[in-house]
């Protein structure tokens, strides 16, 4: 179990996006009484940001945000700044936790530790992602990747967002690694051998 929570250096655990809007519901309806925990799980799906990036959000950039509005963030990894637009379900899940923080200040992380006014931490997330997927009998490998895997899953099988769109949003460099990273190549290609040609 150690060596999945701590890899080694350059290894490359991978993690299963949740591939059934059916589990999606029944993770919200398990998080439903934890405003924290709910509005982490919304923004993680819905707008595929690394785990380092979606706990460095601050209270300052998405109090005053409307449904269209977008905020921008220094990716931790590649250094890029990356503008990202809240839909109606992030809006109304992090309205409902600024709610529970009416003390907080703009520089907070929205997503706190219990302690409050610190973030919480990446292995932390990964546990309750973990714990959240086991609770509704999700079987696979998951983890805090598993929230923008999820993000790029959906998008491309449910809202049949094309590829390239998609390499902008996730910052990759090739249409060869966003269906690499998306996990559905395999059956792309399987659901292609299928079609009947004359």
């Amino acid at each position: 179990m150690a060596a999945l929570n701590h890899p080694k250096i350059g290894d490359n655990i991978k993690v299963d996006p949740i591939r059934n809007v059916k589990d999606i519901k029944n993770i919200k309806k398990l998080l439903a009484d934890h405003p924290r925990n709910l509005a982490l799980f919304i923004t993680g799906i819905n707008t595929n940001l690394r785990a380092s990036d979606l706990l460095k959000i601050t209270v300052g950039q998405v109090k005053h945000l409307s449904p269209g509005d977008h905020f921008t963030t220094k990716e931790k990894k590649t250094g890029k700044p990356r503008n990202i637009t809240i839909n109606t379900t992030v809006y109304d899940s992090v309205r409902a936790l600024l709610d529970t923080m009416p003390e907080a200040g703009d520089d907070e992380p929205i997503f706190q530790s219990r302690k409050g006014g610190k973030p919480l931490s990446v292995p932390y997330l990964n546990s309750l992602v973990k714990g959240w997927c086991d609770a509704v009998n999700l079987k696979g490998n998951y983890g805090s990747h598993t929230l923008r895997k999820t993000f790029g899953y959906i998008h491309r099988t449910i809202h049949g967002t094309d590829i390239p769109t998609l390499m902008t949003m996730f910052n990759h460099s090739t249409q060869k690694q966003t269906l690499a990273y998306l996990g559905i190549q395999p059956e792309e290609i399987k659901a292609a051998y299928l079609k009947t040609i004359g």
